[in-house]
């Protein structure tokens, strides 16, 4: 009786934290708003991402808390970085909505800012690990990759640090493309409307879901050459449309690693953030809550009516896949720098 009464008295010494716990969990983010800070500009891919997640993501958050979007855009995300680094509140009440580039913008770039530590981010998980494009405008004489390689175009691309402007520069390297490339446009709404204008033959480093999403009618209706698929493995609409990978057309095996490199940043697209020093507890619940909106049948749902894809990674292999990229050898690293150089 004593040893029963002792096993007793242990279970619910041992059950005490667990039930504590999942009070104190509810209790935190009990009326409480929560920002979602975006670093890129209103109504491009990652606004459209960042603002569908946050209105879901409360559901599975302990205390419901409001989830408020907010952009900064600027320098690929490093501004919103920067902030979320060195400013935001480190309790969990600021989730960082970040474009790869700033993530690997430490890694690949010399100029980079220097105003945070991509390792040192609390990775809650991603939303879309998709393949980026190049695309031209149905006007332009541009019509397929082959094209791209025997005669110049005029390429729009954003400020530095921005994947448009990265991934021009790394089919000229890589491929020997010859793509002019004109670079300071905000954001992708942006570029679009200088392709729409004439302004310019078309774009790189656009994401496939983003391209469906923003601009379903140049696709229903025809206005667009993808010429290129750019990732590490083959799409499978992309594919069944005809559209080549990048690798075939890579010159040798060290720019094919230094590629591989920078495409990998693409299997954290649109990646979900706390700042450094955030409560174990604190991140285990945001990651717990963002794979759980990640199955949610309304959020996916949502998405569906925004033709955005969707295939999602956990926080936890998205916090090792950037170690990993992180610790690649100094000779890839320093052609994966060279091949995304204008």
């Amino acid at each position: 009786m004593q040893r029963l009464a002792k096993h007793a008295a242990a279970l619910a010494i041992a059950a005490f934290p667990a039930f504590g716990q999942a009070a104190r969990a509810a209790d935190y983010y009990a009326g409480k708003n929560v920002e979602m800070l975006i670093g890129a500009d209103v109504g491009g891919g990652y606004d459209i991402y960042a603002r569908v997640v946050a209105r879901h993501l409360a559901k599975y958050i302990p205390g419901a808390p409001n989830i408020v979007a907010r952009n900064m855009p600027g320098a690929g995300s490093a501004i919103a970085g920067g902030h979320l680094f060195r400013v935001a509140p480190k309790d969990g009440t600021v989730i960082g909505a970040l474009m790869p580039g700033a993530i690997m913008g430490r890694l690949l770039d010399e100029r980079a800012s220097t105003l945070f530590e991509p390792t040192k981010f609390n990775y809650i998980g991603t939303a879309d690990s998709g393949t980026r494009v190049c695309m031209t405008h149905r006007s332009s004489p541009i019509k397929t990759y082959e094209d791209a390689l025997r005669q110049k175009a005029i390429m729009a691309a954003s400020q530095a640090g921005g994947a448009t402007r990265d991934y021009e520069a790394l089919h000229n390297h890589a491929t020997g493309a010859k793509f002019e490339i004109v670079s300071g446009y905000k954001g992708t709404s942006e570029i679009m409307l200088a392709i729409e204008r004439g302004e310019a033959a078309g774009l790189c480093g656009l994401d496939w879901s983003s391209l469906k999403s923003q601009k379903p009618d140049w696709i229903r209706d025809g206005l667009v050459n993808v010429i290129i698929q750019d990732g590490i493995d083959p799409e499978p609409e992309l594919t069944k449309m005809g559209v080549p990978q990048i690798w075939p057309f890579i010159r040798n095996d060290l720019d094919r690693k230094a590629v591989e490199l920078v495409l990998s940043q693409q299997l954290f697209g649109r990646s979900y953030v706390v700042p450094p020093g955030a409560p174990a507890e604190v991140v285990a619940i945001l990651r717990k809550a963002f794979s759980e909106t990640m199955r949610d049948k309304d959020f996916l749902a949502d998405a569906d009516k925004l033709r955005i894809g969707i295939t999602a990674s956990s926080g936890e292999k998205l916090q090792e896949v950037v170690e990993r990229v992180h610790a690649s050898t100094r000779e890839v690293v320093e052609r994966a720098k060279r091949v995304i150089e204008p």
